[in-house]
């Protein structure tokens, strides 16, 4: 809110370099900002009582902008990469999958790993298990299970995380 948008009977006003100009009517702070040359402007609506700031809006506007771009630039986006593999892999494919794994755990994202079971695979369910587990054993030194095994459909998944240093 700014100039006539506020509607407090009384706020607490910092002058435009940041010194405190105490508890004020509006109508006086309004009248502070207007000989400034600048804009009323409410920074903390829920303090008692409200907040008020004597600044130039529009550069106001901006460096808020400017300053949330700047933590979305900072901010570090975790993907969950998908790993789908079959009860009947063999030794050297779960290899070359868990070396996939391990290459995005690196990269610091995490890893949904998917058994999925078609037909009469399904019969036989808690049997591969084991496949997941030896998953997890295979990159135990690098990475944490977030998420235990768990049957989901005609599927069973589990989650891992990078080890934290």
């Amino acid at each position: 809110m700014i100039n006539e948008q506020i509607r407090d009977k009384e706020v607490r006003v910092v002058g435009e370099n940041g010194e405190q100009l105490g508890i004020m009517s509006v109508r006086e702070a309004m009248r502070l900002a207007e000989e400034a040359e600048l804009d009323l402007v409410k920074i903390a609506p829920t303090a008692q009582p409200p907040v008020c700031r004597i600044v130039d809006y529009g550069k106001f506007k901006y460096e808020q902008l400017r300053r949330e771009k700047e933590a979305r630039k900072k901010q570090k986006i975790i993907e969950v990469k998908e790993i789908r593999l079959s009860p009947n892999i063999d030794t050297n494919d779960l290899n070359t999958k868990t070396n996939a794994a391990r290459k995005f755990l690196t990269k610091g994202d995490r890893v949904k790993i998917t058994l999925r079971f078609r037909g009469r695979e399904m019969a036989h369910m808690n049997n591969s298990r084991h496949i997941l587990d030896d998953f997890a054993q295979n990159l135990a030194d690098i990475a944490v299970v977030e998420k235990a095994p768990k049957v989901e459909g005609r599927s069973m998944t589990m989650f891992l995380a990078q080890k934290k240093s």
